[in-house]
């Protein structure tokens, strides 16, 4: 089963023909929103969205455990999430699609393992590449189907929230060497690891960071909202190709 994680600017698929929802219980709470179950081209996924149906749950408050172990307790073995980002360096303009394959995570005070108990033997995941490179080439594949760019690569830096940066940490990250920055980006994808489900991330770039390009003195939070409208037309076709190949 494929699972499709939404985030900002996503909420809902005009695409997925809605079977039934689904309220669930976690032993870590209750997730973002009742699962939605549904079809895609004829293939069944579960649709989760990160911030709620009514877009209400902030980055740093969102129950990323809950999320996971909802898809996972439903069968899902590969999630596809997409997370709205600022582009840091010039290639990553507004209206571009990235699939990013790394990332530094500066977030903090967030459940972010769930093998934290002291009644648990520690466990160390494998984290060298976060996200799973089939999952990724599919995503490439489905690019090319849906006759897309898609630009292949680059460095999520997955930051705190819910306020915006300052010009000086983009400045920081890019020295890092973020090209990209988000919010939720962290712990999902190590989450992901630690349940063994494949994951990989489609990433609409909804503005330039903070100092670069037209956010050079000021982010307008309109002309985001104004731009991942536009943009995500492109990526419920691009995940509708996701689906159909993942089916295949």
């Amino acid at each position: 089963m494929l699972g499709i994680i939404g985030g900002t600017g996503l909420s809902q698929l005009e695409n997925l023909k809605v079977n039934r929802r689904q309220l669930m219980r976690t032993p870590y709470g209750e997730p973002s929103g009742p699962l939605t179950f549904g079809e895609i081209g004829g293939h069944e996924v579960i649709f989760l969205p990160r911030h709620g149906n009514g877009h209400t749950i902030p980055p740093h408050a969102v129950n990323y455990r809950a999320n996971l172990w909802a898809l996972q307790a439903e069968n899902v073995k590969s999630i596809v999430a997409v997370a709205s980002v600022g582009g840091i360096i010039d290639d990553l303009e507004p209206g571009k699609i990235v699939l990013p394959d790394q990332i530094i995570d500066y977030t903090h005070g967030r459940k972010n393992s769930f093998f934290d108990g002291t009644d648990q033997l520690v466990r160390h995941i494998d984290f060298t590449q976060p996200y799973c490179q089939k999952l990724r080439m599919l995503c490439k594949r489905a690019a090319s189907h849906a006759n897309q760019v898609l630009i292949d690569g680059g460095v999520y830096a997955a930051v705190q929230g819910p306020r915006l940066e300052t010009a000086a940490e983009i400045n920081k990250l890019e020295r890092d060497g973020a090209t990209m920055v988000g919010m939720t980006g962290m712990p999902e994808a190590a989450l992901a690891r630690e349940l063994e489900i494949n994951y990989a991330a489609i990433c609409p770039v909804a503005n330039y960071a903070a100092g670069r390009g037209s956010s050079k003195n000021e982010i307008k939070y309109e002309e985001i909202g104004k731009k991942l409208g536009e943009t995500m037309g492109q990526v419920r076709l691009l995940i509708e190709q996701v689906v159909l190949l993942y089916a295949d």
